[in-house]
């Protein structure tokens, strides 16, 4: 069995400008899953780096309010919204409120960098 704690997890600042934390990977744990999950958060006020992946994404918003923009498309998302990302839409996300936007990314299949453009 795994149970992966988020306070075990060391943060860091993605490439979008997030600031993230791996959950689950199969690069890192020896686990048979195709995709990966992370937490993420962007502050009050930010808004995270334009990028596209040529993979499959979802966020599920946990807290916080703000805006989804993936291509020329553009949403407000709040706690309980699961967004759908298409391989290589120029996404990014603006918080907008007053608390942190925090979210859990699952990538499928699993994040790598070189999968990743950034604008």
């Amino acid at each position: 069995m795994l149970i992966q704690k988020l306070s075990d997890c060391p943060e860091f600042i993605a490439g979008d400008g997030t600031r993230l934390r791996e959950l689950l990977h199969p690069d890192k744990q020896t686990i048979a899953i195709r995709y990966s999950l992370a937490h993420a958060i962007v502050p009050p006020g930010q808004t995270s780096v334009p990028h596209a992946l040529t993979t499959t994404e979802v966020y599920y918003i946990l807290s916080g309010v703000g805006e989804m923009h993936i291509d020329n498309e553009t949403q407000r998302i709040e706690p309980g919204d699961a967004v759908y990302i298409p391989p290589n839409a120029k996404q990014f996300v603006h918080n907008y409120g007053s608390e942190p936007l925090i979210f859990v990314c699952m990538v499928d299949p699993a994040w790598r960098q070189e999968d990743e453009t950034i604008y």
